[in-house]
């Protein structure tokens, strides 16, 4: 995640706002430092771990899903 200086963020913000609704976080830099960090509200936390199975009994495959015709 490179960060974007203020100037940038300021003339490209509908486009960055766009980006983070689709999951890409960007940090927006003042002079070089890193002041604020943006994300989706609803992103999942940095330290979030991806959960394998989440949806275990929600659907069912049939037994038949890799036959051919």
């Amino acid at each position: 995640m490179e960060p974007i200086n203020m100037q940038e963020a300021k003339t490209r913000l509908s486009e960055l706002v766009a980006r983070a609704s689709k999951g890409e976080a960007f940090i927006i830099a003042d002079a070089g430092k890193p002041v604020a960090q943006i994300t989706a509200l609803d992103s999942p936390d940095k330290n979030q771990q991806k959960r394998t199975g989440f949806m275990a009994g929600q659907f069912t495959v049939p037994d038949d899903f890799d036959r051919i015709g």
